[in-house]
This record gives C-alpha cells, sequence and structure tokens, in this order.
C-alpha cells in the first residue's frame, strides 16, 4: 500500500475558522521497534498495548489567512501552547512535522493554527507524550480535512490519522486505536504494514483484555540520549541483524500466547523484549546506560515476588529508567498493595501511575 492514496484532492468545502479537540492516549510496546529508516519507518514490527489514562488532549483552532502562504520556504504559522502557557520549545518539532506531512495536507499555509494541548500525567513524570501528542494533533488535522472533505470514510480516517501520526513519531501511530496494535510488517499478520497501525486481527483472550499497566516513575529527568539518536545507532549496530528477526520472531511467538491466554510464556516474551532494547542501547558504538540502579532494584524485587507468590506480575520498560509493570485485572488489588509496600521507594517522591488497556483515542465535543 503506497502512499499516495494519503494524497488529497480538491477540497469541496472552504473553512474560514473554527476549533476542533481531540484526545489521544499513550502506548506501550510489548515488541518493540528500535531502530528506523527513511521517513519514520520501522526497521521491525512492533506490537503494543494502547493505555487509558495517560493521554493528551490536543485543541486545534484555525483561522484562514487573507493570502495563502504558497512558497516552500515560507514558515508554518502557528503558535503553541501546553496547559494555558506559550511553549517555543515545542515548535521546531510541530514544525519539522508540518513539512513532512504538508504534500498530504496542502491546507496547512493556508491557515493560522493555535494548538493548546494538555497531558493527564505530569509533564516532567518521564512519560513519553510524544505518541499521544503527536497523534493527538493528527487527529485534529485529520478532522480538518474531513471537514473539508466530508465523503472521508470512517475508515480512510483512521489509517491517514495514523500514517499521519507515523511521521511526527514513529509510536504515535499505535496510539490511535486500540486495545492491541501493530505497526511494521509482519508476515504472519495480513495487512500489516510499515505506514500506519493497524488492529491486531487475530482472537484475543480475556486474560489481556482488561490488562494493568502500573507505571513506576523512577527517573523524571531528561533522558542522556534521546530515542532519536538511539535508533540511528541502531544502522551499524553490530547485532541489529540480529535484533530485527528477534522482534519478529517474538512477535510470532505471542500470537498464539495472545488466543490462549497463557500468563507464563507473555511473561517470557515480554520480559525478554524489555532487556533486548536495553541490551541495543549498551552496546551501540557510542554506548549508553538508560536503566538507574533503582530500576535494577524494582527488576529484581518482581522477579522474587513472582518466584514467591505465582503472580503474573511481570514488567516492560521504554527507552528510559522507568518500569511498566504488567499483570492482569485479577490480581490488581494485591499488586498495587505490594508496589506501594515494595517498589514505590524506588520511584522519585515516590511516585506511580496506574493505568490499563484502552480503546484508543476519540473526538471531545467543544
Amino acid at each position: 500500500m503506497a502512499e499516495h492514496r494519503f494524497l488529497a484532492s480538491k477540497y469541496d468545502h472552504n473553512l474560514t475558522s473554527g476549533t476542533i479537540t481531540w484526545q489521544s492516549p499513550s502506548n506501550i510496546a510489548l515488541v518493540k521497534y528500535w531502530g528506523k529508516y527513511g521517513a519514520q519507518l520501522p526497521m521491525n514490527s512492533s506490537v503494543s498495548f494502547t493505555l487509558k489514562n495517560c493521554n493528551t488532549r490536543t485543541t486545534l483552532s484555525f483561522e484562514k489567512l487573507l493570502l495563502a502562504k504558497t512558497s516552500s520556504h515560507e514558515k508554518f504559522d502557528f503558535e503553541v501552547y501546553l496547559d494555558g502557557k506559550s511553549e517555543e520549545s515545542f515548535k521546531p518539532k510541530i514544525s519539522t512535522f508540518f513539512e513532512r506531512i504538508e504534500s498530504y495536507l496542502p491546507f496547512l499555509k493556508m491557515y493560522r493554527f493555535k494548538i493548546e494541548t494538555s497531558n493527564s500525567f505530569p509533564h516532567s513524570s518521564g512519560i513519553a507524550s510524544s505518541a499521544s501528542g503527536m497523534s493527538a494533533l493528527a487527529l485534529c488535522l485529520m478532522d480538518l480535512e474531513r471537514q473539508m472533505k466530508p465523503e472521508i470514510t470512517d475508515d480512510y480516517f483512521i489509517e491517514k490519522a495514523s500514517f499521519l501520526a507515523r511521521l511526527g513519531s514513529g509510536s504515535a501511530c499505535r496510539s490511535i486505536e486500540g486495545p492491541l496494535i501493530v505497526w511494521g510488517e509482519h508476515p504472519k499478520i495480513e495487512g500489516s504494514t510499515n505506514l500506519f497501525g493497524t488492529p491486531y486481527p487475530f482472537e484475543l483472550h480475556d486474560n489481556f483484555k482488561k490488562y494493568q499497566d502500573t507505571i513506576l516513575l523512577v527517573d523524571k529527568g531528561e533522558k542522556q540520549v534521546s530515542s532519536t539518536v538511539g535508533h540511528d545507532l541502531m544502522h551499524n549496530h553490530v547485532f541489529a541483524k540480529q535484533r530485527f528477526q528477534q522482534a519478529k520472531d517474538n512477535l510470532s511467538k505471542l500470537i498464539p500466547v495472545f488466543k490462549n491466554g497463557t500468563l507464563s510464556e507473555f511473561i517470557k516474551i515480554v520480559e525478554s523484549e524489555a532487556l533486548a532494547l536495553h541490551a541495543m542501547m549498551m552496546t551501540s558504538i557510542p554506548y549508553f546506560i538508560l536503566m538507574k540502579p533503582n530500576t535494577l532494584e524494582i527488576l529484581n524485587r518482581i522477579w522474587k515476588f513472582r518466584k514467591e507468590t505465582g503472580s503474573a506480575i511481570c514488567f516492560t520498560l521504554d527507552a528510559g529508567a522507568n518500569v511498566h509493570v504488567l499483570y492482569p485485572e485479577v490480581e490488581k488489588e494485591i499488586i498495587l498493595e505490594f508496589i506501594d509496600r515494595e517498589l514505590s521507594g524506588f520511584c522519585k517522591n515516590k511516585e506511580f501511575i496506574t493505568d490499563e488497556v484502552g480503546l484508543g483515542a476519540h473526538k471531545i465535543s467543544n
């Protein structure tokens, strides 16, 4: 499926001004993507749980310019606010995003935009807001396009929104829908594509439909190495080929696990993926470590608790020090008590966020 199907044709309606609001969640990858090429395309396929409580709400206000910008050298006209305050530091990333998507949304230089965004989680919490933020903005822009071209179908709307979100932040394409999203071509998953996220198409056991994710905020500071730099280091990584094959194999292994609800196998695959991600960071040139001593202490205590109790608790990690504690809903009470008693002390200010699997983004009535 080529990108050209997302190129816009002539718009039927002329809008002068308006306001659109969408709320979009973050997501947590179970099989990790690490390494990309071209226009934000993944070197391996991934699958993620869409979250419910960690989300970004974005309001896009637009006003048509008296004279549209026609030169490729002219800048886009927009301002950005986070929690009601002007946020200049966000502008370079959004400018790059607009440059990438202008050929698919040619109206971008016809309007002046005001982007107002807020997160349900603390801004400095160490949770990546790029997935939720970029997907929410992509949905607002797609909503504007559909208002100008009402015949756009729901399926096309979702696919193009995910496609656009990917060009802002790769993992953002997995935040549009839920509860389980695949991104990247995989030989055993028909319809999977590098261009946008797609709902997991096979049977999903009840064990996974209300899965819990408690996020332990080990480190709330800025990462020493950005994810963008980390992805780039995979180009010449000595273990890159093996890692991409490992991810593909692990996604294949998860297909029967998702069907049968075998939590012991789920745990093995998910924890292995988390550690493999950080192994790539520790063996790249230059190498780096994003885990902190408290991260390791938490992992060891999770292993100890699981061995002693037979719990189905496990962990996964993003590209950072924070720990996502995963467990089935039936264990929620006992796991939260364990986290509060034994793990919260290794978090900054004992902070953690309780979340669970969600169903994706939705529009907010203005």
